[in-house]
């Protein structure tokens, strides 16, 4: 019963994850080529335990945050589920406009390991199927996710993975840039928290699933022959 349980919530993880796949597939490792999260990282803290406490504690703090205006307008706008939106909050900080047709070769860069370590994520918000604190404390997200969230599980965080990776990625092209790049990752995933949407500890271990993964793409050597390509993308117009 509680394989199939596991099973149905997979499929679930699966269809809310169609729309990265109705693209050109550009992924550099299919699923069970890339590190297991359940594996290799602890479980979601037990509600009786201190670090939970701490995540209801960060829960409290995001809704202090929820009185600046600035701030909120960022939580929204890192709520949006694609990589267009993801990536034009990095781009100034980085020092170029990105975009498919501005500097392709980055983008593709982006695209394709976005494509590939997303996939990271599925198998662990399925197997544990974590309660998300909107859920939680029967309130709503900032972000008026309620609907497309509920259900789907809240351990790791998908858009704090997204955060990181890009900020990690672009910093192995300019990194020059990296102090910033990563400060706003890591407010990306801040962001998650203020909403209501993940609790702290999802943000906090989906940084080490971004991590491992970008160790995973280097040994892609695709991946190496299109970072060079993007190093000199960013050189050639920087």
């Amino acid at each position: 019963m509680k394989r199939l349980s596991f099973l149905l919530a997979l499929f679930g993880c699966l269809l809310f994850s169609t729309c990265l796949f109705a693209q050109e597939d550009l992924r550099y490792f299919n699923t069970d080529e890339l590190p297991d999260i359940i594996k290799c990282l602890p479980a979601p803290p037990d509600s009786l335990s201190q670090a939970f406490s701490y995540d209801v504690l960060r829960y409290m703090w995001g809704k202090t945050q929820r009185q600046n205006p600035d701030r909120v307008a960022q939580v929204k706008r890192d709520a949006v589920w694609t990589y267009d939106a993801l990536i034009d909050e990095f781009d100034n900080i980085f020092g170029l406009e990105l975009s498919k047709k501005t500097t392709p070769e980055i983008w593709k860069l982006l695209e394709s390991s976005l494509q590939t370590v997303d996939q990271m994520r599925v198998a662990p918000k399925a197997y544990y199927r974590r309660v998300r604190p909107f859920e939680y404390f029967g309130e709503n997200t900032l972000t008026g996710e309620d609907d497309i969230l509920r259900g789907e599980g809240s351990y790791p965080s998908g858009h704090t993975i997204r955060s990181w990776l890009v900020a990690t990625l672009l910093s192995e092209i300019n990194p020059l840039a990296a102090n910033e790049l990563y400060a706003r990752a890591w407010r990306y995933g801040e962001n998650r928290v203020i909403a209501g949407a993940h609790w702290q500890s999802d943000v906090d271990v989906s940084r080490l699933v971004a991590a491992i993964g970008y160790g995973r793409l280097q040994t892609s050597v695709g991946f190496r022959m299109q970072m060079a390509r993007a190093q000199n993308e960013f050189r050639r117009l920087y």
